[in-house]
């Protein structure tokens, strides 16, 4: 798939073979949506408002900095928020809530980031419907579910629809998949509730984020902490296994270090002979590339946290669509 998606941001003779494949998953796409909103395929409601937080095509877009960005904002406005993924790369079928001491492997690596943040309590499976329910029932406290990458998974209503675009790299070429990079044809955004723009200047009604980050922390020992200016004169090796990894390699030269770029494909289950690099003084990782690493770090692992900055205005809207009087709180 990795290859695949180097074609999904130029037009190339491929596109021309894998046209009529990505019209037939166009239909199907259409198709099943119809089930879900023709009741033929059930769909489940909780008691509390569930926000759905995804995009409409393959590949990160900034969904988990939002979503616990959006967590985070609402705790402090006295909400009790929780946080539902499907664990994407991890071995866990059944619902299971997410400690710090989990495994990548076991749940995946994008819930053990959220986890490990602290905010709320984060659950995955590959049924969200249940895993919402699930939760609930074990943390009763709970008022709002969060569901990373769920706007493709009808199977849980939904009281809010997020969808959040690359503003770099858009929607690629603009074909589905597998000619190009989209889950849900582009006109699928007029249907949500807002729009969000990692990095790029939004339309009117979108809603702006970025991603910002200057603090690096020691993998081996968090609470050690060093600014860029400690790999200003340092050999420097970068590494990327995300959706997008020129969005970390150019953050970092805006920081004015110099490194050399290693991208890997997203969600890359690491060992440590990929990063067996001879003339390394430090080796620059991801918080989602660092829950993978932490079995075989040495002392030159250091790991950037980016959290997302977001319009208020974005917070505002969410408040009105699940509380009855607008912006009161929990």
């Amino acid at each position: 798939m990795h290859w695949l998606q180097n074609h999904w941001y130029r037009i190339t003779p491929l596109h021309l073979i894998l046209f009529p494949v990505s019209l037939i998953f166009r239909v199907l796409v259409a198709f099943r949506r119809a089930l879900y909103r023709n009741l033929i395929f059930s769909s489940d409601q909780l008691l509390i408002p569930v926000i759905v937080i995804g995009n409409i095509s393959v590949g990160g877009t900034g969904k988990t900095p939002l979503t616990l960005a959006l967590a985070q904002q609402l705790a402090k406005r006295g909400w009790h928020p929780l946080i539902v993924s499907r664990g994407y790369g991890g071995k866990s079928h059944q619902p299971q809530n997410v400690s710090a001491s989990s495994t990548a492997q076991q749940i995946g690596d994008e819930p053990l980031l959220m986890a490990r943040r602290d905010i709320c309590p984060v659950w995955v499976g590959r049924n969200r419907a249940a895993t919402a329910h699930a939760a609930t029932q074990t943390h009763p406290q709970c008022d709002v579910v969060l569901c990373d990458d769920g706007l493709q998974h009808y199977r849980l209503q939904r009281d809010v629809e997020i969808a959040v675009i690359d503003g770099a790299r858009s929607f690629g070429n603009g074909f589905l998949l597998p000619a190009g990079p989209l889950r849900e044809p582009i006109a699928r955004l007029q249907e949500v509730d807002a729009v969000v723009v990692n990095g790029g200047d939004p339309l009117p009604r979108q809603f702006a984020m970025h991603l910002s980050g200057e603090l690096f922390y020691n993998l081996l020992d968090p609470v050690q902490t060093a600014d860029a200016a400690r790999f200003h004169a340092a050999r420097n090796h970068a590494i990327a296994g995300i959706g997008h990894p020129q969005r970390y390699f150019q953050h970092l030269e805006k920081m004015g270090i110099s490194f050399t770029p290693h991208a890997f494909p997203d969600h890359h289950p690491y060992s440590a002979n990929d990063l067996a690099f001879e003339n390394c003084d430090a080796i620059l990782l991801t918080e989602k590339d660092a829950v993978k690493c932490t079995a075989f770090a040495d002392a030159r692992y250091w790991v950037l946290r980016v959290d997302a900055q977001i319009d208020s205005t974005l917070i505002d809207l969410i408040l009105r669509k699940i509380t009855p009087n607008g912006l009161q709180t929990a």
